[in-house]
Order: structure tokens, then sequence, then C-alpha cells
């Protein structure tokens, strides 16, 4: 456990917050995690000032196609944001405790509300390609052999020991989306359910497919849960998005097969009303108690 207590120290995160403090003007209230393909978001934001994950002090690379690998100062309608284009992942290599560092590092710079987008591949056989989910829970795979970012001693300076889950996604944000969603006509591609999180890197089996959607899964994919663990521990609220970017291959007789490129190329197609709705979504947020550590 001393390995893993040392991998994420809060003085790591402290001096990681500072760098980029003394670094920008910017003191953000809402961070932005964006997904596979959906880095369009940060594109959104005034007045930018723009730092590559290999500048910033402690933070891992960033290795995924489709992920710029950069964090993006600034504001976005009016309210001042962090964006992360391009996050981290269990199958790059990193511990699990390295990867949610932003979430504590934006916790540390004053982030009161946090929204996560990924992709991710369709469970429920009544979603279509390019249907935008509202996440209204998980199932934390890699959580039942017991990877976990909060594994290791708990410091209080970030949260308690054993923090709630049961409203992992804030209820009002949900309502605002689907509030926000119908005002601009998006009510025929957004759903509201479960996603799964796997460690990757490689597809799901049709096996694995129907498991999952038999406990109750309707989309499947290998990132957000982690950070959504790390944010709520850190008493940040949480809202997140996942794209439909391809229909999971239930079926033995098939011949469909998952691919990033289909993931890139569907995140193209719902680029912009994925920014409409949720910059419409950051011009509504009202501030919160924010206890700074």
């Amino acid at each position: 456990m001393s390995d893993i207590a040392s991998i994420e120290s809060y003085e790591e995160c402290r001096t990681t917050a500072d760098w980029l403090r003394s670094n920008t003007q910017v003191r953000p209230t809402v961070g932005i995690v964006c997904g596979s393909g959906l880095g369009g978001l940060a594109e959104k934001i005034k007045d930018p000032q723009v730092f590559k994950y290999c500048d910033i002090p402690n933070f891992p690379r960033s290795t995924v196609h489709g992920h710029a690998g950069q964090l993006v100062f600034g504001t976005l309608k009016g309210k001042p944001c962090v964006c992360m284009q391009g996050r981290f992942h269990l199958y790059e290599g990193h511990p699990i405790q390295k990867i949610t560092l932003p979430m504590r590092v934006f916790k540390l710079m004053g982030v009161e509300t946090v929204i996560l987008t990924n992709a991710a591949g369709g469970l429920n056989q009544d979603y279509k390609v390019g249907d935008v989910m509202i996440l209204k829970d998980h199932i934390n795979m890699p959580g039942f052999a017991g990877i976990t970012p909060l594994a290791g001693p708990n410091d209080e300076r970030f949260g308690v020991r054993f923090p709630c889950m049961s409203d992992a996604y804030d209820r009002e944000l949900r309502q605002l989306a689907h509030d926000v969603a119908s005002e601009l006509g998006y009510d025929n591609f957004l759903r509201e359910g479960v996603y799964c999180f796997l460690g990757g890197p490689s597809f799901e089996t049709i096996a694995e497919c129907r498991m999952l959607h038999s406990l109750g899964a309707d989309a499947v994919g290998m990132s957000t849960v982690h950070e959504v663990i790390v944010a709520r521990h850190a008493g940040m609220r949480v809202f997140a998005l996942s794209l439909i970017s391809n229909r999971s291959v239930m079926d033995y007789d098939s011949q469909e097969k998952a691919n990033h490129e289909e993931v890139l190329e569907t995140g193209m197609m719902r680029a912009e009303q994925l920014e409409k709705l949720v910059s419409t979504m950051v011009t509504r947020l009202e501030p919160i108690d924010n206890n700074a550590f």
C-alpha cells in the first residue's frame, strides 16, 4: 500500500494545482473532460490558455488517437472553465490513482462541477449509433476486483474513507440536460441509462456484451467511472454523457466488428450538437458552496 500512497499524494496534487494557478489567471468553477472524438468542446472556450500534458508537473501522458493531450483554460459562455482535451485510461499502463490526478487538481483549483463525455458501445438494443446517453448510474467492473482510485490510505483533505456513490450523477444536472435538449430539439436522440466501465483496450466479446446487458448496463466503455468516483470523493457535482459510437455485437451470426475509427467518425457527426448541449448547460449552472481545502 505504500506504493499506492506515494503515487498521488495531496502534496503532489497541490504542487500541480499551484503550478497551474501561477501560470493562468483563470479560476475555473467548471471542469470538462472530452472523450474520444469530442475534443471540439474545448474549441468553444474563449481566450484559451493551453498547457500540454507533458509540460504540467506530475501529469501523465495521453497516448490515444483522437485525444489532443492538453489542458485548456478560459471561459465558456462567460463561466471560467478548464477542459481536458483527452483523458487517461487504465489500458495505457498508468496506475489508476495517477490517471485520476486531474480530478483532484480540479478540486484544488476551485472547480465545483465536473462534466465528463465519452464514446461508448451501445448494449441497449433500442439505442442507435449517434444517440447520446445521460449517465444515471454505473457498473464499475474493475472495482469488483479491487482496482479503484481510492485504494490505499485515505487523505481526509480529499474526502471521506467510504464515499456514497448512490447519488454519483447529479439529479438536478440530469434534469437540466433533459430541459436543454428539449429546447434544442434533441429529444429524438437523447437517452438516459447505465454505463459499464471495463479496463480495455480490447473491445468486448459477444458473451461479455450479453452478460453486461443482462446485468443492467445500457452502454459500455473504457473510461469515466474512476474519474467520477474521485470527483465525488472530493465533493464535486458530476454530470456525464456517453455518445453511442457503435452498437455492441450481441449476435454470433453478425459480421459487425467494433473499431476505434467508427468511434471517431461518430464523434464528428454529433460534435456540434454535443457542444451546444454542454455549453448551454454551462450557462445555467448555479454556483454551489465549495469548501476549499
